[in-house]
């Protein structure tokens, strides 16, 4: 594949739990191409957890070589690898992980704080805009606790976008919403790869998985099934005019 903003050769993953030995990846081999929108799909210890972690840049494999947009990631060191999370990649969690009594605009300017080149000349003015794409230009001065859930789930995409990251990592995404809430966020990150992002997307559910492009299925440590999916789900995203074109 041309293009691979993520590739990863012959990764193993060995945790050692008192006498046992576990081995999560198997030799696990995966390119994804810059703008592509994925889904990874897998039982419990299929590995798609221990993949994604390795993606994040929050563990290291037991061997293999994972290059993230051209960067060999195995050779890095801490202060480093803090520096490719905040530059290179926004995370999307399942349970939201603001922080409480923090308005919308504050969560979504955090990760801005930790910028140590400043790329980002006006942090307050680039949260804004963040917040007004995914539909929230109106609550910005809103705690979590004064809004739903769907609404906490975009504060938490506007924070991975407000870095301007070169990919997305989503763990369950639509886990804790409702089926209308989980299709407008499905439509959400369908507009959000329209405009170029790359997407990689942790589901259990294959209802979920449908709605990106490419469906890559892991099942002991390897990969199962890499296919695109050829009768993809679209949503449709009810958002305030501003926020649309914002989005266009």
């Amino acid at each position: 594949m041309k293009d691979g903003i993520i590739e990863v050769r012959d990764l193993v993953k060995t945790f050692s739990l008192e006498d046992v030995q576990v081995h999560a990846l198997k030799g696990l081999s995966l390119t994804i191409r810059r703008g592509e929108y994925v889904s990874i799909m897998g039982t419990s210890g299929s590995g798609k957890s221990t993949l994604m972690n390795i993606l994040g840049c929050l563990d290291h494999p037991t061997s293999g070589t994972y290059l993230l947009d051209g960067t060999a990631v195995s050779g890095l060191n801490r202060t480093q690898l803090a520096g490719i999370r905040n530059e290179k990649i926004g995370f999307v969690f399942q349970g939201f992980n603001l922080l409480s009594r923090t308005t919308a605009l504050e969560n979504v300017e955090l990760p801005l704080l930790y910028d140590r080149r400043h790329r980002i000349g006006n942090p307050k003015k680039a949260a804004e805009e963040a917040l007004v794409r995914v539909g929230l230009g109106e609550r910005l001065k809103h705690e979590p606790n004064q809004l739903s859930g769907g609404q906490q789930q975009r504060v938490a995409i506007a924070r991975a976008l407000v870095t301007q990251p070169s990919i997305i990592l989503a763990d369950e995404p639509t886990g804790n919403l409702d089926s209308r809430t989980t299709q407008e966020i499905l439509a959400l990150f369908q507009k959000v790869n329209a405009d170029g992002m790359t997407l990689v997307m942790v589901t259990h559910d294959p209802d979920v998985a449908r709605y990106a492009e490419r469906i890559v299925e892991l099942r002991d440590g390897l990969v199962l099934r890499d296919e695109a999916v050829i009768d993809r789900c679209k949503a449709v995203l009810e958002l305030p005019p501003a926020a649309k074109e914002n989005l266009s």
